[in-house]
């Protein structure tokens, strides 16, 4: 059936999804293992999507293509039908997306990461013992803290809210699972200010591990949407684990070598990463900015209490001058589209090699077929 060649030349890979335009499903083969891949389909194309393993720099692997039928539903996304979708890796829980209405808007929590440990705050709730501040920080969330007039961040008096509508998809397969969710942003009388489409992509990867990609569309479905200048504010945003937190040891680091609060927040770069330990296991989560990306590359309100924002839009608070605004307009009927990426990793900054596998996410290897 063919061969799949991948050159590597800049750099080492460290085994980062790779996608090629291909329709049927098929095994790949090369001297060392038999990899799985998982069709997906995008902008009316169909690509394979696949785990090549880690490649050295200067080095070319092969694949053979087998033919395939069926194969085994790694990473499984299952809906429980009370407001929760679970997702098991190895039929062990990584995520759960919770989508219920009670909520102010979905999030992600728990994500579990190295030595099945918690990455991210657990939300706040009645039976809680904890003592909490931001109570709207949920795990992993999207929200504006001044749409249209609109408080769609905070849950104080009078806040918006995001609405789950329905699912577009959700997939479970042996390389990645996928929650494809419709919403819709609304003010606190539930008049309706935009449509947000997200998908969420979680793949096959070991526990020390692992990503998240995240894309983001908003919609100005009802007439133009106003996206005000405010640090209260996150089109992708985390609540780290408090034990991980900058005021507990844990460090935040920018792609530009800046460390700490004082060096990052506010700050523009590539990426941001934030480490430290969690019942003494050494452990961090980065998020990758992509380059199409409004104002990439992005801003970031990131603090030692523990909140990581991706926000390009609270300038006048990041410059410290109110003559400088991030307001964003979105016309009427046009639609603004957002990836990320979240990486889950075992160690800190530097021994999870951050700086290159952001460049593996930029610049993978160039792919053939033959």
């Amino acid at each position: 059936m063919g061969k799949i060649i991948i050159k590597n030349e800049k750099r080492d890979f460290y085994n980062f999804p790779l996608k090629i335009e291909f329709e049927e499903k098929i095994f790949l083969r090369s001297e060392k293992e038999k990899v799985f891949t998982q069709i997906e389909e995008e902008d009316r194309k169909k690509f394979l999507i696949f785990f090549p393993g880690f490649i050295e720099k200067d080095k070319e692997v092969e694949f053979e293509i087998e033919k395939a039928d069926v194969f085994p539903e790694v990473v499984k996304v299952k809906d429980n039908g009370n407001g929760k979708v679970d997702v098991f890796i190895n039929e062990t829980l990584f995520t759960t997306y919770n989508y219920g209405n009670e909520n102010a808007r979905p999030f992600l929590n728990p994500v579990i990461g190295p030595e099945g440990k918690n990455m991210v705050r657990k939300p706040a709730s009645p039976g809680n013992p904890e003592k909490f501040d931001h109570i709207h920080h949920r795990g992993i969330w999207v929200a504006h803290g001044d749409v249209n007039g609109t408080d769609n961040w905070s849950e104080l008096e009078g806040h918006g809210k995001t609405i789950h509508k329905k699912f577009i998809s959700l997939v479970s397969g042996p390389v990645f699972g996928k929650i494809h969710a419709l919403s819709d942003w609304v003010d606190n009388k539930g008049r309706k200010i935009l449509e947000e489409e997200r998908i969420i992509k979680i793949y096959n990867m070991p526990m020390e591990s692992r990503i998240i990609d995240h894309i983001i569309i908003l919609r100005a479905t009802e007439t133009e949407v106003v996206f005000k200048d405010t640090k209260e504010s996150g089109l992708l945003s985390i609540r780290v684990n408090p034990e991980m937190e900058g005021r507990n040891k844990g460090l935040i680091k920018n792609s530009f070598g800046g460390e700490g609060e004082k060096e990052c927040w506010g700050k523009r770069a590539f990426w941001c990463d934030y480490s430290g330990e969690i019942e003494g296991v050494k452990c961090g989560i980065s998020i990758f900015d992509w380059p199409y990306n409004l104002r990439y590359p992005t801003y970031w309100h990131v603090r030692d209490y523990g909140l990581f924002s991706a926000n390009f839009f609270g300038l006048s608070d990041f410059y410290g001058d109110k003559k400088i605004s991030g307001t964003y307009i979105l016309p009427y009927g046009d639609e603004l589209k957002l990836f990320y990426r979240i990486y889950i990793h075992s160690g800190n900054c530097e021994e999870a090699k951050i700086k290159e596998k952001y460049l593996n996410f930029l610049y993978p290897p160039e792919i053939t077929l033959k």
